[in-house]
């Protein structure tokens, strides 16, 4: 087969080691290799990086093994072309496995132009990445303890979520207060109701009549502070992910964008449509029907701005996971199911689709079902 890559090398990463084989191609088509063995510490893989460089290593693949790839591509990156590749992808011949075997199978692999990389975004869209992942976790969290909370309240006679939409809300929270201050009056704690709630207090009367034991006052002070916490951290990263969609500052004394020096000139093509920003993508998503800006946040965090990765729509669509797979062997089509994808992305176009869904069943909305060709 054709060598695509004279000298490139495969890593076989693991926990605490890295095995890795270099590949070099002579002229007359002839190979040599040699393989070593490294741990998985910043100054191990340095030392990882110096062989890769003595060895002339221009390429280098890896499996996307869990998260045990990130801190060898943080001290690789730049310095090498590296490929994230999918392990279903590259699978040896069953019962001839071992570190060693599987690294020269990856450096060959990668010396003829067989492996295809994933995607892996640059540094500052990863750091994104992390933010907005580990919102939606505290987003989760937060319903979580929700349901831990209604469950005390079931347990102690408290019907409050059958009348109250929320029991998180405003009114809910100050007769939940009262009740663990130990006012236990239903009629008293029935005129804390606020708004449109306050034209259900006779249900609610009946609602708050309970048996509520010192235990469950324990447990409901810690719930709801729990809920506190929460939303606070939830607050400081919805800040920290809007700043860091904001474009960055420009240098002291450097040009405001898009100025150009007078003494050059620069032409354009006449359909070249300058990239968007992070912050223009946002506001541009959240025009669309069941996108919010916290889902538009988490598009731009997992796609970027950057299309041009994405032959198609179809292609992107696949990528993430919402695009029906295809199975088909001598004209009989088997199971269709999607591959998947990307999980955060993924999940939130699911759930803007539930929206679109329930939207376009309303009244009044034709406009929308027109857009979606149901009008």
């Amino acid at each position: 087969m054709q060598v695509i890559h004279e000298r490139c090398a495969g890593l076989d990463v693991h926990k605490k080691t890295v095995t890795a084989c270099c590949i070099y191609t002579r002229p007359d088509g002839r190979k040599e290799q040699e393989t070593r063995t490294f741990g998985t510490t910043t100054p191990e893989l340095s030392e990882l990086l110096v062989w890769l460089q003595e060895w002339g290593c221009t390429h280098a693949a890896m499996e996307s093994t869990g998260e045990y790839w990130r801190p060898v591509w943080n001290i690789l990156e730049g310095h090498l072309e590296l490929l994230l590749v999918n392990a279903r992808h590259i699978k040896a011949v069953p019962g001839r496995k071992t570190d060693v075997k599987d690294a020269e199978w990856l450096a060959d692999l990668l010396r003829h132009g067989l492996l295809r990389g994933s995607f892996v975004p640059p540094q500052e869209q990863r750091e994104l990445r992390f933010l907005t992942r580990q919102r939606d976790n505290l987003v989760r969290e937060r319903v979580r303890v929700v349901n831990r909370l209604q469950k005390v309240l079931e347990d102690a006679n408290l019907k409050l979520a059958a009348v109250a939409t929320d029991v998180t809300g405003v009114s809910a929270r100050e007769m939940l207060a009262a009740i663990l201050a130990g006012h236990d009056d239903p009629t008293a704690l029935a005129e804390l109701a606020h708004g449109q709630l306050r034209n259900k207090r006779a249900e609610l009367e009946r609602a708050l009549t309970g048996f509520v034991r010192a235990s469950h006052r324990f447990l409901l002070t810690t719930h709801l502070a729990h809920l506190d916490f929460l939303d606070e951290q939830i607050e400081l990263f919805n800040q920290e992910i809007a700043a860091r969609m904001m474009p960055p500052l420009p240098e002291p004394g450097a040009p405001p964008p898009g100025h150009a020096p007078e003494e050059t000139t620069t032409t354009a093509a006449p359909d070249a449509a300058a990239p968007l920003s992070r912050a223009e993508a946002v506001a541009l998503l959240d025009t669309v029907p069941g996108v919010n800006q916290r889902l538009a946040e988490i598009i731009v965090a997992e796609v970027g701005t950057d299309m041009s990765r994405f032959p198609s729509a179809a292609h992107l669509a696949a990528w993430a996971g919402v695009a029906p797979g295809n199975n088909e062997s001598a004209g009989k089509h088997y199971s269709g199911r999607t591959l998947p994808g990307n999980p955060a992305l993924r999940k939130g176009l699911v759930q803007a689709a539930q929206i679109i869904k329930r939207l376009i069943g309303l009244p009044g909305l034709h406009s929308i079902r027109t857009s979606f060709g149901e009008g």
